[in-house]
């Protein structure tokens, strides 16, 4: 067992702090760009006459250095090299996060905005993993090229972990002599529509309520007759673009689709897999940042004629969060290499508990690392001049999207029983299953259905 760093990707972090340094910085203290990084951070991203949406020139910046981190062969390293990438890694990837976030706020690594200039884009793994030849003929170059931003429809006003059930219906529906489809509902937080030109709707196009299989993919230009944005939710963390949108009799072409028609399911845990573990890693590193920066603040300040970092009420709390960063460090890193080492669609069946484990633990500890560094700091931590407000205020969401810890321990307590994973192919688990099914008969109920998916 090696726990180093392979030395590829230790040399990688080193030339992304060059670029950082050299190209970087430069752009975010140039013009007073600083103003979305300092105090003044969250009125210089929200507009707040225009539903508090993001303003045009805060984008602008972000959309600036993805570009340089782009012509720089940055921004696309997790992609696949046959559609653009550098292939690399889950590992590579959870490691570069890690070291990203634990910098603090730069124009480098924007987690708000899910900004970075190693990006993070899990529809394009997704589309190679399930899109026909047909469907990437037809939207691969328009995808890998920038042209085709997406928003993600899958929670809905009254359905939000349990996405199996929900209300949104597409059905069969003939129009000027085409085949289609006619859909109906709404979804709720389907991040980027101000700026998007599609949305992957989600949709139940045959079985009833709670079934897995029936739930398709929809791809539905933004602009069809029908789509409306409700309302943009403002949230905790502001500037938002968390949007509430309907669908009435949206009608869209018959081939509108991603994957297969009733397996569109199996494209929602592609994207949280990828996205869990990757938060994860973010989660981790700015929970080091809080730790590392309450220990020095701790080691200067000198209330009462002595060092803070002396007081054994200052340093125990820090101690176990600095424990929980180590042994998290290593879970997150060995399951980031697991699924480096199976296929893609192998990892539902065989380690979606390890990455719920990694994701849930960690979005807590950063929240818990922040709070403290706010009573570490005292008022100065409490106030915007110190980035740990906005550290909490941005991971406290990651303890609810993309699976809420509750969900995601469910995950992991179906692994540990038997009823998903592994074990339940066990004879043991096998057996007892089989046994309480039959005495239980009619009333029996899965305790984790196996169609169970994580989702905002």
């Amino acid at each position: 067992m090696d726990f180093d760093i392979p030395k590829d990707i230790q040399d990688y972090l080193g030339e992304l702090d060059r670029f950082i340094d050299d190209v970087i910085m430069p752009l975010q203290h140039a013009d007073d760009n600083d103003r979305f990084f300092d105090h003044r951070r969250e009125h210089a991203r929200t507009d707040w006459d225009n539903d508090g949406l993001p303003r045009p020139e805060w984008e602008q910046l972000l959309a600036k250095a993805r570009k340089l981190a782009d012509d720089a062969g940055h921004l696309r390293f997790a992609w696949p090299k046959e559609m653009g990438g550098k292939g690399g890694s889950q590992l590579a990837m959870a490691i570069i996060r890690e070291h990203l976030a634990a910098k603090g706020l730069g124009l480098f690594n924007d987690l708000q905005t899910e900004h970075s200039i190693v990006g993070n884009n899990p529809f394009v793994l997704m589309f190679k993993e399930f899109a026909t030849n047909e469907q990437y003929d037809r939207y691969a170059d328009d995808l890998l090229n920038g042209r085709m931003r997406t928003g993600f429809g899958l929670t809905e006003p009254n359905h939000g972990s349990d996405a199996t059930w929900m209300e949104t219906r597409a059905v069969p529906h003939e129009k000027d002599g085409k085949p289609g489809w006619l859909i109906n509902g709404e979804k709720m937080w389907t991040t980027g529509m101000h700026v998007a030109n599609y949305v992957m709707c989600f949709a139940r196009t045959s079985g009833k309520d709670g079934d897995a299989i029936g739930i398709t993919c929809f791809i539905v230009p933004a602009d069809a007759p029908g789509l409306k944005i409700e309302e943009y939710l403002w949230t905790f963390n502001m500037p938002t673009d968390h949007p509430r949108i309907s669908f009435t009799d949206v009608w869209i072409p018959q081939d509108s689709y991603w994957g297969q028609i009733d397996r569109g399911l199996g494209i929602g845990q592609s994207f949280v897999h990828q996205n869990r573990i990757r938060q994860a890693a973010s989660s981790l590193g700015a929970a080091q940042f809080c730790v590392d920066e309450s220990v020095r603040y701790a080691r200067e300040r000198k209330p009462f004629g002595k060092a803070l970092a002396e007081n054994q009420a200052i340093q125990w709390p820090l101690i176990e969060l600095q424990t929980q960063c180590e042994m998290l460090r290593l879970l997150i890193r060995k399951t980031a290499w697991q699924m480096d080492n199976m296929e893609h669609k192998e990892i539902e069946r065989t380690i979606s508990d390890k990455v719920s484990m990694c994701n849930y633990w960690a979005n807590r500890l950063v929240c818990e690392a922040a709070d403290r560094a706010m009573q570490v700091h005292g008022g100065i931590g409490y106030s915007r001049h110190k980035p740990f407000e906005h550290i909490f205020r941005h991971h406290r969401r990651y303890r609810i999207t993309e699976g809420s810890e509750e969900i995601q321990m469910r995950k992991v307590g179906a692994y540990l029983f038997g009823y998903l994973g592994p074990k339940r192919a066990d004879p043991f688990f096998k057996a007892h299953n089989e046994a309480e099914k039959a005495a239980k008969g009619a009333d029996y109920v899965q305790p984790v259905p196996a169609h169970h998916n994580a989702s905002r």
